[in-house]
């Protein structure tokens, strides 16, 4: 029986590379193996998109090959929409640039991947972006690594506080990645003071080789105790982004004015202003 990874590693990418890209005609300059490196968390139909936008995108300009520069923007376009040019006040830009800059300063802080691209264009549904390719396949996640996620997902809504004393309806999407990434450290992971139960739907095989799923039973009590949990992990991320950009107010302030001016900032810009 055939296998196919829904997210292959890095040699299966190169592979899959390799095969859409035949009959495109590339510049000699791009780098596959930075290529592949760049597109952890891609399905084999992401890695197909991507070079048929790049194609696209060089035809669109009248070049005759496609250079890496299309492919890393045909990347964006594919992980994360459209460029939209959207009319922004003055205001609604700084308080994106500041939301992002909160983000990027968290995630550097606490040591995570290399953040390789931070804007304030508006791409898909988002007014902007920070972007964290991963360095590489990742096979496990210890809770201190979770947690450090969290607080870089809450940075947005930290900076706001911070510097607006007010919050906008932006974080939206922060804080339901940092609830469901507590949410899995509490019932699936057993990553919490409940300790190592697994407290959701139960999932088995039969003598046929059927899947069924049982739902989850636990009390009123210990859904409580549960919600408690979840909770209790998305404050402390909270606290710890906002202690974070605290300490680090004048680079907040230096970074979010960079992108304003500049709209888009990229690592070693981003990692100087953090020198």
């Amino acid at each position: 029986r055939r296998v196919v990874l829904e997210y292959p590693d890095f040699e299966a990418r190169k592979d899959i590379l390799a095969i859409h890209a035949k009959g495109k005609p590339f510049d000699e300059t791009v780098n596959w193996d930075l290529v592949s490196k760049n597109t952890v968390g891609f399905s084999g139909a992401d890695l197909e998109n991507m070079l048929n936008e790049s194609a696209i995108a060089a035809a669109r300009q009248n070049k005759e090959k496609i250079s890496m520069k299309d492919i890393d923007d045909a990347s964006l376009k594919v992980k994360l929409g459209a460029e939209k040019r959207r009319t922004q006040s003055d205001d609604d830009k700084l308080m994106t640039a500041y939301h992002e800059a909160g983000h990027a300063i968290v995630n550097f802080v606490e040591e995570l991947d290399p953040v390789s691209k931070i804007s304030i264009i508006s791409r898909g549904m988002a007014l902007g972006f920070t972007l964290i390719p991963p360095q590489k396949d990742i096979i496990h996640q210890t809770k201190s690594k979770l947690i450090k996620q969290m607080a870089m997902a809450m940075g947005g809504r930290a900076a706001e506080e911070i510097v607006f004393k007010d919050i906008t309806t932006g974080a939206s999407s922060d804080i339901s990645h940092a609830t469901n990434i507590a949410r899995d450290m509490v019932v699936e992971w057993g990553m919490s003071d409940l300790g190592p139960i697994n407290l959701g739907p139960q999932i088995d095989i039969n003598d046929f080789g059927k899947a069924y799923m049982e739902p989850s039973k636990i009390s009123d009590q210990m859904q409580s105790k549960v919600d408690e949990e979840i909770k209790k992990l998305v404050n402390e991320a909270h606290q710890e982004a906002k202690r974070v950009l605290s300490k680090n107010k004048k680079k907040l302030e230096i970074l979010a004015k960079s992108l304003v001016e500049k709209e888009s900032l990229g690592q070693e810009e981003f990692e100087e202003i953090m020198r």
